[in-house]
């Protein structure tokens, strides 16, 4: 009897350890930057550097999107007001999440996230060169924090797929993600299978980035995110061969010279970082018709003098955040039909944001992503 009682506490413990090591696994991921990192999954307290990642949190937990989030940038209230608004309407007790500062502006306290005890940092690979200057990896590597790098900002067509891996993996949500990749995928493939198909004459397009968040002009794209969306969405991207990398400036003079045959302006409700300014408020439940008349003032500006795109009214504004966020796929099916007008009659960019919401996000959809000074867009 004393030894069946042995064996029966053996095999109990022995339970226990295979109990552990099915809900507490160790395991290695390679994030964007190419780094090995060991993380015990699935993770159940996650630090996001930027609050922004949200988006992509959302698409994987959609019923508890904050369960796992202890702290977060203090970046999404100002930077969406709209979304951090419904957001904080559903889930009330985010309010009382601690927030940080950014690590490239220096403001990122580390005392503080030890304090919250994450199985690990979340941290766009735009902060990469800020975070490695600090030395906060070895810092939070020394306390048993590992930190994973993820982008949709700097390479988001190269790296969306994936950094969505990458959070599958960490949350335990590997089928999710894989099925937001394919609906993400598939939603592409409409655009680009119909373009391959029938070879239309590419547009000159000038993406520019945050018009009328500052009196200058003009910043845009290079040869990746929206610049990259547009040459997905048919189009060809102005900037590409004046700005070496991502993100660059162009000035009036080149755009006049140029002679694009249509705009697109990115923008947003950005009253938190410039009060009153000449921004186009785009975003969740905006206000369309104010956001079409800031829009319509812009193209007074002296860089748009004489342009085609103004001459034609083909002038659009669509949501900043796409920049930013693994729903990159709505800004490709709506630019395609700006620029495309004839080819992608059919195709309705906002019935596919709609149902990325009603599959994947915590919260409902609303309007206001876009708008257009062509009256018959």
């Amino acid at each position: 009897m004393k030894l069946i009682n042995m064996l029966a506490a053996a095999a109990a413990g022995f339970c226990v350890l295979i109990s552990s090591a099915a809900f507490a696994d160790t395991i290695k991921v390679t994030d964007v930057a190419g780094r090995e990192v060991e993380v015990d999954v699935p993770v159940k307290h996650v630090i996001l550097g930027e609050g922004r990642q949200i988006y992509f949190i959302g698409a994987l937990d959609k019923d508890e999107p904050f369960k796992r989030v202890v702290g977060w940038r203090d970046d999404l209230a100002k930077a969406d007001p709209e979304s951090y608004a419904a957001y904080l309407a559903k889930y009330p007790d985010i309010a009382k999440l601690p927030t940080f500062g950014g690590m490239k502006e220096g403001t990122f306290d580390i005392e503080q996230a030890v304090a919250l005890k994450p199985d690990v940092m979340l941290m766009n690979i735009d902060a990469k060169t800020a975070t490695e200057e600090a030395g906060y990896i070895e810092k939070l590597e020394k306390v048993g924090i590992p930190l994973v790098y993820v982008d949709f900002r700097e390479k988001p067509m190269e790296n969306t797929e994936p950094s969505m891996r990458i959070i599958g993996k960490l949350f335990g949500k590997e089928e999710k993600a894989e099925e937001f990749i394919q609906f993400r995928a598939d939603s592409i493939a409409k655009v680009t299978d119909t373009l391959a198909k029938a070879d239309p004459k590419k547009p000159l397009v000038f993406v520019e980035r945050a018009g009328g968040y500052s009196e200058d002009c003009c910043m845009s794209f290079g040869n990746e995110n929206f610049g990259r969306m547009v040459e997905f969405a048919g189009g060809v991207n102005m900037a590409k061969d004046i700005i070496p990398g991502t993100f660059g400036t162009v000035n009036p003079e080149q755009v006049i010279a140029s002679n694009p045959d249509q705009i697109i302006i990115t923008g947003g409700n950005w009253e938190g970082y410039v009060p009153g300014g000449a921004w186009v408020g785009v975003g969740y439940g905006a206000d369309e018709k104010e956001a079409q008349r800031k829009l319509e003032a812009l193209t007074k500006r002296p860089a748009f003098t004489g342009v085609k795109a103004v001459k034609d009214g083909n002038v659009h504004a669509i949501w900043h955040q796409f920049y930013n966020n693994p729903y990159q796929f709505v800004a490709i099916q709506q630019m395609a039909k700006w620029l495309h007008p004839d080819l992608f009659e059919d195709l309705d960019p906002e019935a596919t944001f709609k149902e990325l919401h009603e599959r994947f996000l915590p919260l409902p959809y609303k309007s206001g992503y876009f708008v257009s000074l062509n009256v018959s867009q």
